[in-house]
């Protein structure tokens, strides 16, 4: 019986070291621990000098257990157990209502992710095989009895809830007294297996699992990567970064220019504006475009802004806006994009701030070279106070 058991044991830690090879998450000290209670019945396996034999001396029995899965496949478990009285007619009981304690260290066998493997949460129903040793004490012998005893049970377990945190089970088991001692004296010759000193027992129980450190109350499939996927993602990074640091130096460079054309732009504003073919005041602010276009920057804004803000203080004040482009290209093309530059400069005082159209009129003059030896300030659009 001895070797059978040892080849068994064998047998499955070698298979759980297999199952193994998919690694999990929750694995910690404080990970994978549950508690639960029982109650069932025991009975003598066979008829013997005291003992009524099979269902003829049924006592029934309540535990406690405390647990830990150490894998997805074993794990260790601690059962403490109470026997009550039975209908055994050879022992008189003693005065208490408890007929025995029994406290035992089982390892736990997964059964159903040993040979099925484990798919990353627990199976509704799952076939688990405990076998371990343990301490009894009998209060019915007189003298008391202690003896160290070995017990084996299956668990047909079901996982319950949506996080499967609650597990019940029925669970049958065999327990033999592998050694006693009666009133301290040692009865048994040696530690064996003996069918005469031992007994069977049903029970039923409910297990809570509780929180692990990966959020759940069970095992995770960790997700792998290979090397060949991690080489791959920090090429990757490393591609990345280098884009983002190109592009650092294009920042770099497009914030210098926009240095060079606010200075330009200080330049241009310091110098005066001489008119000769008209005789009306200039209003200071200028809208500035770039090349070719006729669309109106968001910093240009603030100049319309001031123009709009000295009509709406003066509101009997109107204005014209003059629109210029730098004398390269084609000259009718210029003229026409000077025009559009005007209309636009007096659309947005318009629509965005509210000054109204009779107050507002614009003319486009072309290409030019006189406001500015610098061609990017001749690209402006300007405003002329026309108030009478």
């Amino acid at each position: 019986m001895k070797k059978f058991f040892l080849v068994m044991a064998a047998a499955m830690l070698t298979a759980s070291a297999s199952a193994q090879r998919t690694a999990v998450t929750a694995n910690k000290a404080q990970d994978n621990w549950y508690l639960g209670i029982n109650a069932g019945v025991d009975t003598y396996l066979k008829e013997k000098l005291g003992s009524d034999g099979f269902f003829k001396s049924i006592a029934p029995t309540v535990g406690v257990r405390v647990g830990k899965n150490l894998t997805t496949v074993f794990g260790l478990a601690l059962e403490g157990d109470v026997v009550f009285k039975s209908n055994n007619k050879w022992y008189p009981g003693s005065k208490t209502f408890i007929e025995g304690l029994s406290l035992d260290l089982m390892g736990t066998f997964n059964m159903s992710n040993l040979f099925a493997g484990y798919k990353g949460e627990p199976r509704p129903f799952e076939v688990i095989a405990l076998y371990g040793f343990g301490w009894e004490h009998d209060f019915n012998h007189l003298p008391k009895s202690n003896a160290i005893n070995s017990r084996v049970a299956v668990d047909f377990a079901f996982n319950l809830g949506a996080d499967k945190a609650w597990q019940l089970y029925i669970e049958p088991s065999l327990t033999y007294n592998l050694h006693n001692w009666l009133g301290g004296v040692d009865v048994s010759n040696e530690f064996r297996y003996d069918a005469r000193n031992a007994y069977f027992g049903l029970k039923a129980g409910v297990n809570y699992k509780f929180g692990n450190s990966n959020g759940s109350h069970n095992f995770k499939i960790e997700e792998l990567r290979d090397q060949a996927e991690i080489d791959g993602l920090n090429a990757k990074i490393n591609e990345l970064r280098a884009d983002n640091n190109a592009k650092d130096g294009q920042l770099s460079a497009k914030d210098q220019q926009i240095a060079d054309l606010k200075a330009k732009l200080a330049e241009c504003e310091a110098r005066p504006v001489q008119v000769v073919e008209k005789k009306e005041e200039f209003l200071q602010p200028h809208v500035i475009f770039r090349q070719g276009k006729s669309v109106i920057d968001a910093a240009q804004y603030a100049s319309i802004e001031m123009v709009a803000k000295y009509m709406k203080n003066h509101k009997d004040s109107k204005v014209k806006v003059l629109g210029y482009a730098s004398p390269e290209g084609n000259a009718e093309l210029n003229q026409k994009l000077s025009e559009k530059r005007a209309e636009v400069v007096k659309n947005a005082l318009i629509k965005k701030y509210k000054i109204a159209a009779d107050r507002i009129t614009c003319e486009g003059l072309g290409a030019t070279d006189k406001l500015s030896s610098e061609n990017d300030f001749n690209r402006v659009a300007m405003f002329i106070d026309t108030t009478k």
